[in-house]
């Protein structure tokens, strides 16, 4: 979010869930950025218009970039457990207009301000499965941490794509500047010394 302000973009989630499943669902993320709209009723009738509603009775998990005059410009229609790769689609709506290029252009190095450093820092999403697994991990063996959650925070997505090269891995651990990647007990083990 914070690389889209100024791009005159606004984003919303659309799902054809009722508004309070949609409530619930973004309580257990720790809060959205963003609208969430009901498609609700009639059931998927925005989903069926933009093509993405499936005969089960939900919708395709898939991204539209609409233009000021209403004409969409990009879609992308993905697996549902796949995480978009938001620096496609910030270069998406950048190229829709090429005057927000300068406005899109960050220093990498203004991400890390705000995010935690030294110690044992892990950066999860509320979803992750291996998230989940890290955190007993982490308890049972007493390793004290530093949570960061990943869509909560400012900047969090960016550095750890930018640790992982891209991809958008989950957990990743700084453990006092050495970067780990996913949850691997012996690896973790090793790099905090308890192996």
């Amino acid at each position: 979010m914070p690389r889209l302000a100024g791009l005159n973009t606004q984003v919303l989630g659309i799902s054809v869930s009722h508004e309070t499943t949609l409530k619930a669902w973004a309580e257990s993320l720790g809060g959205i950025h963003y609208p969430l709209l009901a498609d609700f009723w009639p059931h998927g009738q925005a989903a069926r218009q933009y093509g993405v509603f499936r005969p089960e009775g939900y919708s395709e998990r898939a991204l539209f970039i609409v233009d000021p005059q209403g004409i969409i410009r990009y879609v992308d229609v993905h697996h549902i457990d796949d995480q978009p790769n938001n620096d496609v689609l910030l270069a998406e709506v950048v190229r829709i207009n090429p005057g927000l290029a300068r406005r899109a252009a960050i220093d990498p190095a203004t991400w890390r301000q705000g995010l935690p450093h030294g110690g044992v820092v892990m950066y999860c999403t509320p979803w992750c499965e291996d998230c989940k697994h890290a955190r007993q991990w982490l308890a049972a063996h007493e390793v004290a941490y530093t949570e960061v959650n990943i869509p909560q925070t400012p900047g969090a997505e960016e550095q750890v794509r930018l640790w992982n090269h891209g991809p958008l891995i989950t957990p990743t651990f700084d453990i006092d500047g050495a970067i780990l990647s996913d949850f691997d007990e012996n690896a973790l083990a090793r790099a905090l010394g308890l192996s």
